[in-house]
C-alpha cells in the first residue's frame, strides 16, 4: 500500500521508451470516495454522484487523444484486505463506471489497479473483486503502483492473476523498484535505499505485460514518515536518492 496524488504525466506505445515530449500520457484516476481508507492519502470525492461527475469530466477531456489511464490505485486491494470504511458493492460499482467511461475514449488504454504482490500474496483473492469492478471492459490491470516489488515478482504475480482473469494483460509500475522492497518497518512509506527501476517501455518480452511505466512520479512523498512532506508532495532529496542509487 502506498500514497500518491492526482493524475500525472508519463510515457508511450508501442515499442519505444516512454516519457518523451509528444508521447502518450500516463494518467492516474485517484478520486474514489474514502480514498486510501483514511490513511496518508485520505480524501477523494465527497459522494458517489460527485465521483461520477468527476469521471465524466475526466473522460470527456481525454477526447480522441491517446493515453494510459490507471484506475484508482489501492481501491480494489484495500477492500479485499478488509477496509471497513467502504461498502464493497458501492465501490466496485463506481470503479466499473469509471472503467466504462474511460474505455469509451477510442485511444485510451485502461488498467484497473490490482495492488502489488507483497500486499495480497494470494492473487486469486482479487479475481471476484476485479470482476465486479469492471476488469472485463478494461484493457487489463496495473501492479506495483507506488510500491517496490521487483519486476520478477510482479510479472509472476501478474501472470497468475492474468490466467485467472481469462488472459487479461497488465502493466507494472517500475518508478521506484530498482532495489526491490525494503525489509524494515513501514516498508511502503518513503523507505531508504530505493532506486529508480526499468525506464518506461512497452518492449517487455512478456506477451501479457503491456508496459513498464513510471506511474508514481519518482520523488513524490508517500506521507509524513521518515521526515517526508505530505503525501504527493515533491521531495527533491528523495528523488535524488532514487536517481543516485540507480546509477550502476
Amino acid at each position: 500500500m502506498a500514497a500518491r496524488s492526482e493524475p500525472r504525466p508519463g510515457g508511450p506505445r508501442p515499442h519505444h521508451r516512454c516519457g518523451l515530449a509528444g508521447r502518450t500520457a500516463v494518467l492516474v484516476a485517484y478520486y474514489i470516495p474514502h480514498r486510501d481508507c483514511g490513511l496518508f492519502s485520505s480524501g477523494g470525492a465527497p459522494s458517489a454522484a460527485d465521483y461520477r461527475a468527476w469521471v465524466d469530466e475526466f473522460a470527456d477531456a481525454l477526447g480522441d487523444r491517446g493515453a494510459y489511464v490507471i484506475v484508482e490505485p489501492d481501491a480494489v486491494a484495500q477492500v479485499v484486505a478488509g477496509c471497513t470504511q467502504v461498502v464493497a458493492e458501492d465501490r466496485y460499482a463506481l470503479l466499473a463506471y469509471a472503467v466504462d467511461r474511460f474505455t469509451s475514449s477510442p485511444h485510451t488504454h485502461v488498467y484497473l489497479d490490482a495492488g502489488n504482490s507483497g500486499w495480497i500474496p494470494e492473487a486469486w483473492r482479487l479475481v471476484d473483486a476485479l470482476a465486479a469492478a469492471g476488469i472485463a471492459e478494461a484493457d487489463g490491470f496495473a501492479l506495483n503502483v507506488s510500491n517496490f516489488q521487483t519486476n520478477a515478482a510482479s510479472s509472476a504475480y501478474g501472470d497468475w492473476l492474468s490466467a485467472d482473469l481469462g488472459g487479461k494483460h497488465y502493466v507494472i509500475d517500475t518508478s521506484r523498484n530498482g532495489n526491490g522492497p525494503y525489509s524494515g518497518t513501514d516498508s511502503w512509506c518513503n523507505p531508504p535505499g530505493r532506486a529508480l527501476g526499468e525506464p518506461p517501455t512497452t518492449d517487455t518480452g512478456n506477451p501479457r505485460l503491456d508496459a513498464y511505466l513510471w506511474i508514481k512520479r519518482p520523488g513524490e512523498s508517500d506521507g509524513t514518515c521518515r521526515g517526508g512532506p505530505a503525501a504527493g508532495t515533491w521531495w527533491p532529496s528523495y528523488a535524488l536518492e532514487l536517481a543516485r542509487n540507480a546509477v550502476r
